[in-house]
């Protein structure tokens, strides 16, 4: 089947500006895009339009197109070319992670400078239980890459100017052509003129070496809510390094280290705690105070209480994130047995024994 006219998929005229052509665009692929329209052939529609507008918003392809039809695209670009210049992240900005990567979700290449995103990082930090519990405010630092504060992440000298690159047109890349038999098979390589930058740039800045980024130590302010165990993991959007072309940050990962405890051993919601009481509290019965997360508390011992025994003090616990819920303490109580006695204690027990017998 011979292809559609590219006027006709986006249902513009020929005399159409770039302006409206993308915002028509932008309309077309809210409504077909996969991720949303789930009837069939909506992914074959989406590539359509987007195939349209890869042209019609590219004023060489256009005029090409304008003049030769489809033969005029076909014989000049692979699908790697026929995409180059499309800024999908400029048209889709704000719509969620299933359009900042549609390139190369749907169209298998590779991304675009303005899609790349600059290194993710990773740290740790411990805190105690009772920071853990109650939730804890602090500040960590964080060697990263980002803009030069100098340039401004032009890798110009400020005040200097920059030239389109003539090797490349501004794209930052050239592609090599050539012949194997009857196939021809083009490449794609970093512009070795502009080193991908898409200009020539005639005073270097000084400060970062003409690359418009730098290692710099960032502080950042980190929330740690409470409730959290150890392990888990805060995600820092655009806390990363930064790309040296696309200048998109990645994500910062906070990964949390919890302190082993003196007295307590949580285990989830709850924690463990162990006490030792007498021989006459456990038969008499007792309240004696018990060391939680947030202070004393009495715990009650009931009359008969036996060796191993665990009470509970309720809601005692470690809150559970975003959560009113808090576990409980489990108190294990250990009934210490004296080794020895003296004559008076040995006479009360021996008549204590009588009424057991």
């Amino acid at each position: 089947m011979s292809k559609r006219d590219y006027y006709d998929i986006l249902d513009v005229s020929r005399d159409t500006s770039k302006e409206e052509i993308k915002s028509k665009y932008r309309k077309l692929a809210l409504t077909h895009h996969p991720d949303r329209n789930k009837s069939p052939g909506a992914e074959e529609k989406f590539k359509e339009i987007t195939e349209a507008y890869a042209v019609l918003s590219d004023d060489q392809k256009r005029s090409q197109y304008d003049q030769f039809g489809h033969e005029g695209i076909g014989n000049r670009y692979s699908s790697d070319d026929l995409y180059q210049n499309v800024d999908f992240n400029d048209i889709f900005q704000n719509m969620g992670s299933g359009f900042d990567s549609i390139f190369s979700k749907f169209f298998g290449g590779r991304q675009s400078y303005s899609e790349e995103v600059g290194q993710d990082l990773s740290t740790s930090i411990t805190l105690t239980l009772e920071q853990a519990a109650s939730g804890v405010s602090t500040e960590i630092k964080i060697p990263r890459t980002e803009i030069c504060n100098e340039c401004k992440g032009s890798g110009s000298q400020p005040g200097s100017k920059t030239k389109t690159c003539n090797t490349c047109q501004g794209r930052g890349e050239v592609h090599l052509s050539r012949s194997m038999g009857f196939t021809r098979i083009i490449t794609t390589q970093t512009c070795h003129t502009c080193q991908g930058k898409g200009v020539y740039i005639e005073k270097p800045c000084k400060k970062c070496k003409s690359s418009g980024v730098m290692r710099n130590v960032k502080k950042i302010n980190l929330s740690i809510p409470s409730g959290v165990d150890d392990g888990f993991t805060l995600r820092l959007k655009g806390e990363g390094d930064i790309a040296q072309r696309s200048k998109r940050y990645g994500d910062l990962y906070v990964t949390l280290r919890i302190k082993p405890h003196k007295q307590f051993i949580r285990d989830g919601d709850n924690i463990h705690f162990n006490t030792n009481i007498s021989f006459t509290q456990a038969a008499l019965g007792s309240e004696i105070a018990i060391p939680t997360l947030d202070g004393a508390a009495w715990l009650k011992i009931p009359s008969g209480t036996q060796n191993r025994t665990v009470l509970r003090l309720k809601g005692k616990g470690m809150p559970r994130i975003q959560s009113k819920h808090k576990g409980d303490e489990l108190v294990t109580v250990n009934v210490i047995v004296p080794k020895k006695l003296n004559e008076k204690q040995k006479k009360l027990l021996q008549e204590l024994a009588k009424d057991f017998d």
